[in-house]
């Protein structure tokens, strides 16, 4: 009897302890989307910075072209 209720502590005690395993992998993953994101918001800023005037202007030589088309 001893040795059946040492067996259920040990199973429970071993599948609490990989419950706390899984939800520590998902907290980190949703991180490592964040920090994802935030480098690829960062990367869309600068792009827009640098190349923003040339894109505007390029853009509007070409609606002047079509609209004189």
């Amino acid at each position: 009897m001893i040795e059946k209720l040492q067996f259920m502590f040990f199973m429970l005690t071993g599948d609490l302890r990989d419950a706390a395993e899984r939800r520590s992998d998902r907290g980190a993953t949703a991180v490592e989307y964040g920090l994802l994101v935030a480098f690829i918001a960062l990367i869309v800023v600068g792009g827009v910075t640098l190349f923003g005037q040339a894109l505007s202007g390029f853009f509007s030589d070409l609606a002047t072209a079509i609209g004189g088309w």
